[in-house]
């Protein structure tokens, strides 16, 4: 007999260097994404449901193969990379996973951890669309899990590619679904 699907939240890079204005990786309408994910992460937490803060930290002092395509960021203990205004880990259901690449589960031990708490779904959200958010889903995916990406929980400040990645993401890899439905997916 199969196992009823079990659901986690995946909030991605939900941290002062997108969120602050003033910041290099901010950008205009970013701040559209938060009430979703507040909703996400409120309904996750309602309902004991895992949450996991993917977010990006880099070793200040080491050489970083990202720096070859990107300017230095994310160091740890950094300002940019800290949890941005109310989205810190809180309560015994939620944990941090640290990535160094787009993907959290790149490199990282989120399929392991995630297989483990037996998920087999996984409501991805966060910044940005066509990058760290796609990254994440593909990655979801291959690892075995169903990716399912809120609409209004992502964006990007590149919204021709962003819809381009939307589009492969339910093509190809999981579902784009309303706020709404992933909301009840959480609860």
């Amino acid at each position: 007999m199969a196992k009823p699907d079990k659901t986690a939240l995946i909030l991605v890079d939900v941290i002062n260097s997108f969120f602050e204005v003033g910041h290099p990786n901010h950008y205009p309408g970013v701040e559209d994404v938060l009430e979703p994910m507040r909703a996400l992460r409120d309904a996750a937490r309602r309902s004991g449901a895992i949450v996991v803060h993917a977010v990006e930290r880099h070793r200040k002092g080491f050489e970083d193969f990202e720096w070859r395509k990107l300017p230095i960021h994310h160091l740890e203990g950094a300002h940019d990379a800290a949890f941005f205004d109310d989205f810190a880990p809180h309560g015994p259901n939620e944990t941090v996973v640290y990535k160094r690449r787009f993907s959290a589960f790149f490199a990282t031990d989120l399929a392991l951890f995630l297989h483990e708490q037996n998920v087999t779904r996984v409501v991805i959200a966060g910044v940005k669309t066509n990058v760290c958010i796609r990254a994440t889903a593909q990655d979801a995916f291959a690892s075995g899990f169903e990716p399912v990406v809120p609409r209004e929980a992502t964006n990007s400040n590149r919204p021709h590619l962003a819809e381009a990645s939307l589009e492969d993401i339910d093509r190809y890899m999981g579902r784009v679904v309303p706020l709404d439905e992933a909301v009840e997916l959480l609860s």
